[in-house]
């Protein structure tokens, strides 16, 4: 198919969509007052405020003059899209700046107290966690919880937009970034999530290696018409060989550096509590049951474990983690809570088994990732995390619906191997002795780790960009 026609097709799909919601908004006052009747009682407090949000935000009367629309679909994603919106609040000029988080109900954004900063959206959190193109279970599951009705609200908000004042960032793949064209306003975007890496990088004996060798690109052709528009004033990857690649195809796709390495410490003076353990960090997700069962594959390799030296297990947990739960699944692992032991690195709690101890903290990743020399970790974002600061990890992975098989071979491939999936325990242990006792084995994963990802400081140099290209 030739890409006019692809490009026609799109645009046809633009219009259709966009008719129907419009003549969807005209019917839909009376039953938008039932919906939101039921979901008083059963929502967090703050969504209702947000649907308030949303209508004096796109108040015809409003005279605001210049404002940015920022849209996100990912964890990762709503984590650069912080970055970036706290980098441009501080810009004079900037009068009104609207996260749109497609994925989630955003949390993230709720640390952000500023008047010129709102977050909009039909926000929900998907019974797959976002990760519905991973399983069909979880596509169907998040159809019943209405996301296809959601999404269809949020493209009808960004089509109120203002072609002559509103301004675009779309953070993510595809979704952001068709919401962003199909608005009519100029916008930029930074695509974090596809890599080149991912199939240039061996085995690549999947079918979808295949296909994207034959593309020449992970990014496909119907994303890569999109980037194509004059109305795209500024197009970041997340590596180089990805950025090149457009390249080749007359797309003028920039790589500077990698933004997710702006939110991690490289150096913590308190390593010295705990330099002479074998320092072990434990990632589970933030997904919901998932983690738990993620832990507990950990927690059955680590009962097997036997090292002459202590070992000291450092486990972050997100602020959406029951607690409970989690320190009932080490109780059951043979774990005991050590109330008088202490290591003074911001844990919650101390739990020991034997030689094994296991730190517990919420919202500590940022302090301890730097301090382990191995991870185990069934993570996305996280693990890239650890990866960039030199931290060789191994991956355990198990039923889903995110961290799936095909999901941790492709994360082992884009961090150039430096991430290993472990298809048994067995295989996991024997590993995880060889990288905690061969230091120059550790150090080899490590560098190559760290040049996939890249070095801190990129947030600023998109955002000065976008700056430059798109607002100024």
């Amino acid at each position: 198919m030739k890409f006019s026609n692809r490009y026609s097709k799109l645009l046809f799909l633009e219009r259709f969509i966009g008719n129907y919601l419009v003549n969807l908004k005209k019917a839909a006052p009376r039953f938008e007052l039932g919906i939101k009747d039921l979901q008083s009682s059963a929502l967090p407090l703050g969504h209702a405020a947000d649907e308030v949000l949303v209508e004096s935000i796109n108040d015809p009367n409003n005279n605001t003059t210049h404002s940015i629309l920022i849209i996100c679909n990912g964890h990762g994603e709503d984590v650069i899209a912080l970055e970036i919106i706290k980098r441009l609040l501080k810009k004079i000029k900037i009068n009104h700046i609207e996260v749109l988080p497609l994925v989630g109900n955003g949390d993230v954004f709720n640390c952000l107290d500023s008047k010129s900063f709102h977050k909009i959206g039909h926000l929900k959190e998907l019974p797959s966690g976002g990760f519905s193109n991973q399983s069909l279970k979880g596509f169907m599951l998040d159809l019943l919880a209405g996301f296809l009705i959601d999404t269809l609200k949020n493209f009808l908000l960004v089509k109120q937009k203002s072609k002559n004042t509103c301004k675009i960032i779309a953070v993510g793949d595809f979704l952001p970034l068709f919401f962003a064209w199909s608005s009519g306003c100029e916008f930029s975007f930074i695509g974090t999530p596809k890599s080149d890496h991912t199939w240039s990088s061996g085995p690549g004996w999947a079918l979808s290696d295949f296909y994207h060798k034959l593309k020449g690109s992970e990014w496909d052709p119907w994303e890569i018409l999109l980037m194509k528009s004059p109305r795209c004033k500024t197009l970041i990857m997340r590596d180089e060989i990805t950025a090149n690649n457009l390249n080749r195809r007359k797309i003028p796709a920039k790589y500077l550096g990698n933004p997710m390495m702006d939110f991690v410490y490289e150096n913590n003076e308190k390593i010295s509590n705990v330099i002479n353990f074998q320092r072990i960090i434990v990632l589970i997700g933030s997904r919901y049951p998932e983690a738990l069962n993620n832990l507990a594959r950990f927690l059955d390799c680590l009962k097997d474990l036997n090292l002459a030296k202590d070992s000291l297990f450092l486990l972050p947990l997100t602020s959406n983690a029951n607690e409970i739960k989690i320190t009932s699944y080490l109780k059951k692992y043979g774990f005991l809570k050590h109330s008088k032991v202490h290591f003074m690195v911001g844990e919650d709690s101390v739990w020991r088994n034997k030689e094994k101890y296991i730190l517990i903290g919420k919202g500590k990743f940022n302090l301890w990732a730097n301090m382990a020399i191995v991870g185990l970790s069934n993570a996305g974002t996280a693990t890239e995390q650890i990866t960039g600061l030199g931290v060789p990890s191994l991956s355990l992975p198990g039923n889903g619906p995110q961290f799936t098989k095909s999901f941790a071979k492709r994360q082992s491939r884009l961090l150039g191997g430096s991430v290993m999936v472990c298809g048994s325990k067995k295989i996991l242990l024997r590993r995880l002795i060889l990288l905690l006792n061969k230091q120059n084995y550790r150090l080899e994963q490590a560098k190559v780790g760290k040049e996939r990802m890249g070095k801190p400081g990129a947030s600023k140099k998109i955002v000065d960009c976008i700056n430059l290209n798109l607002l100024s």
